[in-house]
Order: structure tokens, then sequence, then C-alpha cells
């Protein structure tokens, strides 16, 4: 884990000249606290949490919004490690309310055995799921790997890789039959036979991973939870969410679909000018068209006018058509961009939050020295460098102006739990699907 963020430099500078609309969002939020807390915990009540995941946010100065929700999170080891402690309850909470005699876990990793920040987040997490009293395995579905193989770190460290073993309705490793199953793979390939009709808790579900996840199902899920928590605290929803559309029967190779893409484009485009417009925001606005399943990154370009998705060259085409796992795109999310004006020695950055069970365990700053505010952040080949929350987003200061570091780090926990609560409603819906 990365050293923790100091107060002496807390948090990037929000450098933005409106400086009215969001800090108004923020005192609402903050003055808000016990109603907010209570509506948390009655949703709790009535929607299981996801085991785990994490949210991107952007905060523009006049709105503060996610763009990006990971139910399979591979970042634990940019976390604060003074949170430790935070992310080893949160890991008890949930696993008592999942399988409360559980004394192991099998953690099931993404296949990268070359990356050296992946597999150090694989690290991380095993440490948290020990403190919390567990015995964890890693269990991998790479075919070449035949026996116990120890993969080396860069801080020294070592990860033991083992072969999975399947025996009727139960998954395990040599020697090792856990109650849970907790997937670090986000399914990207697919769903792997092994995997399939299992006995035991498979976390998160399957039907959570991107071979049938979709990211505008999800961010219907959560308009509908921000409209719910808008007419709470009487705000403007848009303030917390992205205008979205979507579009399926895409191929960016073969010219197909680019109609659907260029109509939503123009359409929010217009719908984003009139807000702007509404509350005197002198920006010109965007649109990010990225692929509607998957991570990593891949398949996004920001668009400012249609005629952009009509006129994309070769190379353009090339790179939306494919993402992770060589996959092709076919459907798309035509989302409202959102610009960052955080900034880390004049580079851009977006917080990034992480959860276990309902609760903010941390989360940091993806900062990036070549990507500007109106880009995506989390961009392959290209270098980031992580800052740790120093403030756990739990905590805010009531007596500190609403802007100060623990107020804004306690808005993004709230925003992130709406998208968390989002996910869970979406699970629900996709584990639904799979059963009937």
């Amino acid at each position: 884990m990365l050293n923790p963020a100091t107060p002496a430099n807390p948090v990037p500078h929000l450098k933005t000249a409106l400086s009215g609309p969001l800090p108004d969002l923020e005192k609402r939020i903050l003055e808000s606290q016990p109603a907010i807390e209570h509506w948390f915990r009655g949703q709790w009540q009535e929607h299981e949490s996801p085991f785990y995941g994490s949210v991107d946010l952007r905060n523009s100065g006049f709105k503060l919004a996610p763009v990006d929700t990971n139910l399979f999170p591979g970042g634990f080891n940019n976390l604060n490690p003074d949170f430790l402690p935070l992310c080893v309850q949160a890991t008890q909470s949930a696993i008592e309310k999942i399988c409360p005699d559980a004394r192991g876990v099998l953690l099931i990793p993404e296949s990268h055995t070359r990356n050296q920040f992946y597999l150090q987040n694989v690290a991380a997490l095993t440490t948290i799921l020990r403190q919390a009293g567990l015995i964890v395995r890693i269990g991998t579905l790479l075919p070449e790997i035949t026996a116990p193989t120890d993969i080396a770190l860069a801080d020294g460290r070592l990860i033991t890789l083992e072969p999975l073993i399947r025996n009727g309705r139960r998954l395990m490793v040599a020697g090792f039959d856990p109650c849970m199953i907790l997937l670090n793979n986000d399914l990207s390939a697919g769903v792997p036979d092994v995997l399939k009709d299992l006995d035991q808790w498979v976390l998160p579900p399957v039907a959570a991973g991107w071979t049938t996840r979709r990211k505008s199902q999800h961010f219907a899920h959560y308009n509908t939870v921000v409209n719910e928590f808008a007419e709470l605290l009487k705000i403007d929803p848009w303030r917390i969410n992205p205008l979205f559309e979507r579009c399926g029967k895409i191929n960016f190779k073969e010219r197909q679909g680019e109609e659907c893409v260029a109509g939503y484009v123009s359409e929010i485009l217009t719908d984003i000018k009139a807000k702007y417009r509404e509350y005197g925001i002198d920006h010109e606005p965007f649109v990010i068209v990225k692929a509607d399943a998957g991570t990593y990154g891949m398949g996004i370009m920001t668009v400012r006018d249609a005629s952009e998705v009509m006129q994309l060259n070769r190379n353009q085409r090339k790179k939306m058509a494919v993402v992770k796992e060589g996959l092709e795109v076919q459907e798309v999310l035509v989302q409202e961009g959102v610009y960052t004006f955080e900034s880390v020695a004049e580079a851009a950055a977006e917080p990034v939050v992480y959860m276990i069970d309902h609760f903010v365990v941390g989360g940091f700053y993806r900062v990036h020295n070549e990507r500007g505010q109106d880009q995506n952040l989390n961009a392959p080949g290209m270098s980031f460098a992580p800052l740790a929350f120093w403030s756990p987003c739990s905590t805010p200061d009531h007596a500190a102006r609403p802007d100060a570091a623990p107020n804004r780090f306690y808005a993004y926990g709230v925003i992130a739990r709406l998208a968390l609560l989002a996910a869970a409603r979406e699970i629900e819906t996709l584990s639904a699907a799979a059963t009937s």
C-alpha cells in the first residue's frame, strides 16, 4: 500500500472560478447528514450490498457525479494503509451476513501474472481478508498453472497462485474447500465452466460480470436512486447525475450504428447546454462515448460535436472497436461528460472511492500527467500516480467550511454510496434474470 497523503497537502486543488453551486451542494449534504444516513440505513435493510466496489467520480466545481462503478475493484494497494482497520471491519461485517461460519475464502483474480500493480492489489486484498480472520488461498483460471506457483512482487513479497479443482458442485484448490469464493475477475472473457452451478457463495455473483452486465443498466438504476435522493435533499438531480443514452448494434469497423451514436450525442449536448445556461456555466459541453461493457479505459472517446462521430478515421474506429480480452464493441454508452477541475501539480485528478459491504473504506486520486480535464484518466499505456485520501469519507467536520477537505471527502462518500446502492439494485435484477 502507498504512503498516506498528509494533512499538509491533503487534497488536490479544486481549480474553478465557479465557487457557488458545488459548495452549496456540499453544504446541503453536510446539513442533511442525519437524514442521509437514516435514508441509507433504510436502503440497506431492503437491498443487499455488493461485497465490494469502487466508484470513479468527477468534480467540476458545479457538478459532482460518478462516471463509472467497478464491482471487481483492482486498486486496494492504492488505499491509505491507515484505513486497513476500516477495511477489516467492513470485511468482517460482510462475511457475518453472507457466510457467518466461514473460515476460508478462495480468491480468484484476473489473469495478470505480469501486471505488478494489479498483483500488488491482490496482495493487499489478501492481507485485508487474512486480517479479518480468514484463511485465504488464491486460485487462478490460467490453464498453464498446474501446480502452486509463487509470483514475486516488486516490493519483495510473494503471492502463490494455485490451479483450481472442480469437485462436483464445489470449487477448491488442493486441500482447501472454502465456504466462499471471492471474484476479483470481471469475467470479460465470459463465465468459465468451473464457476457455473456451484453450491458455494460466489461474490460478486457471476451475473455481475461483464458477460451480462451493462453500464447503461447501472446508470438506469443510478438515475432512479438519485431521483429518490434528490427528493430527500430538495436538489436538482442533474447536479449529481450524468445524462446518458445507449446505442446497440454498433460496429465501428464497418461504420454501422454511427447514426444512433451521433443522434444521441447531439441530443445530450443540447440538454447539457440548457443546464449550463440555467446555472450560468461558461464551459463547452462534451460527451463521452464508451463501450457499454468492459473496463481498463478501453473503447472510450471524448466528443464535442455529433459530426465527429461520423468522421472517425480508421485508427479511431479501430480503438473504439475492441475492449479488454479482444472483445468487439457492439453496444455503447453515450454519457454526459463531466469536467474534472481538481488537479495535482497542474495534472488532472479524479477521486476513486472504495467500499466494502456498504461502508466507505477510503479512496485515492487518479492523477494523469498526459490527459486533460475533459478526458478519461483511466487510460492504458500512460502513467498515473495515485494519491491516497487521508480522510476516510465518513467523518465530516461540521465546524469547517462545506468545501473543507473532510467535508469534500464526505460528499464523495455519499455520491459513491448512491452508486453502490444502484449497483445493489442492478445485481438483484441481473441475478433474477440469470435464474429465470
